[in-house]
């Protein structure tokens, strides 16, 4: 009767009632496991069915004419291999004929739509070689899209040079010219110099926009600058002679500063001022609450707050509220609100894909990680070396260390290298088996690939000697962390202290520990390291904001110039790591509508 009750029910069915209200999709349960412990597991092949709106519809294109059709198609092929390559000024030169010019519609489609892609570095190899071109008027729009270019690739040198020559030709600076130097300044990690550039703008001019403002926040807070960046905000706050108000993308970088800096109460605080201010609160103001919560059931509150004041949830709210319940283990809500995410026509994005992979990757769940990473490639989205390294996470947790082998050798198979994360999760997987010899193997194959080890694997290895009581090994590779200049944490330095039985082993054991460096805080060595915490700090490159901070409001707000016959505006800094660019061809008839010349120039 109890199986019976249990096979009637949704693969999706459970306690919570954010996900239980809202999903709908009957999946068929294919197979019902329960495992010695009595928990359920379900194998359910036909989740993540692909949508509809997944499948890509060729449309009917329509040309003016055979020599528009003609035109089109070979600026797409064109950059298509300027992609491809990676670089624009060769491929562009075979498309002059003879000694013509290329047409001024080429190029400036070429420019826009590399600059929507953000492809910065081909847009300043372009606009570097038309320099140099005796037939292509190089205006200062093209020099400000060039300053801005270096600014976003953080090469302050060349935008210091750009500007230089643009001061000897009697340009004046200009909001857009010393926001693109400040901006260059603060990727280049100069963070002095980028505030230097700011308070010159505040005091002598042109003086800062909204833009301006959004970036010297940004730069200062990525360089841990909180007091720099709070004075700053709360100078523009209590400012009553300011033409603007702080707005809501800035609200949105001071909440994401309090919470990088452990200040949750503060960024609540700050929260709650949107509102008070009449500020209008968006998915992102919601997104950059849900990101610092850590408990699932204040991400799923904050969610249905959002979809209480009618706000639709974008991939950046699924895949939060996705993240919370796998990091509890709640695997089946991470699905549910998965399949949640599809229904509502919502495309996911790789990003999106491997943190449903490490929900089931965190619990051992094989055959479900499985399912999710066949269905990356069956909906268009390839797998990047951190959804093989989940897999392979997946195995490990599974005790399944042939399985694991086995992905990792498929890494090679498809044309990646793994990196120390990979050896990392596969050492970790014979550690807990207590098997030293395969742990040290694995040690020796990550040094021959050349790949340098990092302070978790030295704990790893001193883990591993410890399970099996081995005291001198601990302290070889204790000292040789330290010799490697990785400070050993808390977990190292109790392994050694454990280890430690005799009255000389214990004294030798102490004074490791106190000459070492600061300690860490994290769990003791007896105590089970959660691999999700583990596997997390290992996997992202710069932190949460990843996820949430470029994909903050997008609203051109200040900084438009118009010259010749094309606009440049002030561009904010939305890089976006998260989303995946869109798939759809751009038609270069578009490019042409919005280059028509302005008449009331400003």
């Amino acid at each position: 009767m109890e199986a019976a009750a249990i096979g009637s029910q949704s693969p999706l069915s459970f306690p919570s009632s954010l996900c239980k209200a809202k999903v709908s999709s009957g999946l068929p349960i294919c197979n019902v496991k329960i495992s010695s412990n009595r928990r359920l597991e379900v194998v359910c092949h036909g989740m993540l069915a692909t949508r509809k709106f997944m499948q890509r519809k060729r449309k009917e294109e329509v040309f003016k004419d055979a020599a528009d059709e003609a035109e089109q198609k070979n600026w797409r092929r064109m950059m298509r291999e300027i992609e491809e390559r990676g670089s624009a000024v060769s491929i562009l030169k075979t498309q002059r004929s003879g000694k013509e010019p290329l047409p001024r519609d080429v190029i400036l489609g070429t420019l826009v739509r590399f600059k929507q892609l953000k492809k910065w570095n081909i847009v300043s190899e372009i606009l570097e070689w038309l320099r140099t071109q005796h037939w292509w008027d190089f205006t200062e729009m093209d020099f400000l899209m060039l300053v801005t270019a270096y600014g976003k690739l953080g090469d302050f040198s060349r935008a210091e040079r750009v500007l230089k020559y643009m001061n000897k030709k009697g340009y004046h600076p200009s909001v857009i010219s010393q926001t693109g130097l400040m901006e260059a300044y603060g990727r280049g990690k100069q963070y002095r110099k980028a505030e230097a550039v700011f308070r010159r703008m505040q005091t002598s001019g042109p003086e800062p926009s909204p833009v301006t403002y959004q970036i010297i926040l940004k730069s200062l807070v990525e360089g841990d600058k909180y007091k720099e960046a709070e004075a700053i905000f709360e100078d523009l706050l209590n400012e009553k002679r300011a033409s603007f108000k702080p707005d809501q993308k800035m609200f949105h970088m001071m909440i994401y500063m309090y919470k990088k800096s452990g200040d949750y109460a503060q960024a609540r605080k700050l929260f709650a001022q949107i509102s008070e201010r009449g500020i209008p609160l968006s998915t992102v103001t919601f997104n950059s609450l849900m990101s610092f919560e850590t408990d699932y059931k204040e991400v799923s509150s904050i969610y249905d707050q959002m979809q209480r004041a009618g706000l639709k949830p974008d991939v950046v709210s699924y895949s939060l509220l996705i993240k919370a319940y796998g990091k509890a283990r709640r695997e089946e809500e991470a699905l549910a609100v998965f399949e949640e995410m599809l229904d509502a026509g919502v495309r996911p994005t790789r990003k999106s894909y491997n943190i449903l992979l490490d929900a089931f990757a965190i619990s051992g769940l094989v055959d479900e990680a499985n399912t999710v990473f066949k269905a990356m490639r069956r909906h268009r989205v390839e797998p990047d070396l951190c959804s093989y390294t989940t897999m392979v996470l997946a195995y490990v947790n599974a005790s399944d260390m042939n399985g694991a082998e086995k992905f990792f050798r498929r890494i090679k198979e498809d044309g990646l290298k793994p990196n120390v994360v990979v050896y990392g999760t596969l050492m970790k997987g014979y550690s807990k088996l207590n098997n030293v010899e395969k742990v040290m193997r694995v040690y020796e194959r990550m040094r021959i690939q050349g790949v340098e080890p990092n302070q978790t694997i030295y704990t790893t290895i001193m883990d591993v000697h410890g399970r099996n009581s081995d005291f001198g090994n601990a302290v070889i590779w204790f000292k040789e962390m330290e010799a490697r200049g990785y400070p050993p944490d808390q977990k190292a330095k109790n392994i050694l202290l454990s280890l430690a039985k005799t009255p000389e082993e214990q004294q030798e054991a102490n004074e490791l520990v106190r000459n070492g460096a600061v300690q860490l805080e994290v769990k003791p060595y007896n105590e089970e390291v959660d691999d999700a915490d583990e596997h997390e700090i290992t996997q992202t490159d710069s932190g949460n904001h990843r996820l949430l901070d470029d994909t903050l409001a997008r609203n051109h707000v200040n900084g438009r110039i118009r010259t010749g016959n094309y606009t440049f505006d002030e561009d904010e800094d939305d890089d976006d790591d998260y989303e995946e660019e869109d798939g759809e061809e751009f038609n270069f008839v578009s490019f042409k509508d919005k280059r028509e010349p302005v008449s009331n120039p400003e």
